[in-house]
């Protein structure tokens, strides 16, 4: 497996993370994306680099998509059904509608070519390190085939059932951190509204049980105040917690907790946060508080943020 090349179309912050450790595993990974600065640095991680998506098609057996959009999904999978082969297995890992998949799904059937929807669970920086889990569904025979494929970006991976499973399984996933991403934020702004260290807070309070993933990556994040290294823009997640919401109501389903924390990401939005990452929820509970954070300077006198 490890001697052929795995296609990886989308090169942003999560594919780029994916394909740096696929190619750390052994992997030669040829990659893809629109923008040609991506393309240039999966060269310099050590990848190559494909002029289009039919370039990837007819040289991979194995593809990965990280596509942003459903339009970039759809497009992408037109052109990778012109030029892909029997047998030929596609590992999406976007977050979107499941019907959006399905049509995918379809065309690249066209020509026996098989979709996996294998959402993943993590943020960027995880992925960077390699903690991300993947939710794989569809085709069980192509989820064993691709499994040294998942094991090289990711920490774990689990087959959840038939095609749309691991979209269902991410969605109850980024439900829960939607609103422990708000809870966090919400913590730490009563901390420091409370005259505490936001910093000893944070030690000391992720060592308990109040413990969160989104404490324990975004926390350092809320500490700083500084949310300029985004692992997920706001403006990205606008897009999911649609998805959720969308489905959720299709099927019925009450969520209020999520439905109280999409306002803030909404406010983060109007603040001009939108390219900043999703912890500057912060931001906008701490000027909600009247802005208590205080800092201390290198001389140790204390000025207001």
């Amino acid at each position: 497996m490890k001697s052929n090349v795995v296609g990886m179309i989308g090169l942003g912050i999560m594919g780029s993370a994916m394909s740096s450790n696929l190619i750390k595993e052994g992997f030669k990974v040829l990659g893809y994306d629109v923008v040609p600065r991506r393309r240039e640095e999966h060269r310099k991680a050590g990848g190559s680099s494909a002029r289009s998506c039919t370039e990837v098609a007819k040289k991979c057996g194995i593809v990965v998509t990280s596509l942003p959009f459903s339009v970039a999904l759809l497009e992408t999978a037109a052109e990778l059904a012109r030029s892909s082969r029997a047998g030929q297995i596609v590992i999406e890992t976007s977050t979107l509608p499941i019907d959006v998949k399905e049509e995918a799904r379809k065309r690249l059937a066209g020509r026996d070519a098989i979709l996996l929807d294998c959402t993943l669970s993590g943020t960027g920086a995880q992925a960077r390190v390699k903690d991300l889990v993947v939710y794989a569904s569809g085709d069980r025979k192509s989820y064993s085939r691709i499994a040294p494929v998942l094991d090289g970006f990711a920490r774990a991976h689990y087959y959840v059932g038939a095609f749309g499973a691991g979209s269902k399984v991410k969605f109850v996933a980024n439900l829960l951190v939607a609103i422990h991403n708000v809870a966090a934020a919400e913590a730490m702004v009563l901390a420091m509204k409370a005259g505490l260290d936001p910093e000893l807070v944070l030690k000391v309070v992720a060592d308990g049980a109040g413990a969160s993933r989104m404490l324990q990556v975004r926390g350092p994040m809320m500490v700083k105040g500084d949310y300029s290294k985004a692992t997920m823009k706001v403006q990205t997640w606008q897009k999911d917690m649609t998805i959720i919401g969308d489905y959720a109501r299709k099927i019925d389903c009450p969520t209020p907790l999520f439905s109280a924390s999409a306002s803030f990401y909404t406010a983060a939005m109007s603040m001009g946060l939108g390219a900043e990452d999703t912890g500057a929820v912060c931001a906008v509970l701490e000027r909600m508080a009247n802005n208590p954070r205080v800092k201390r300077s290198t001389r140790g006198n204390r000025r207001g943020a």
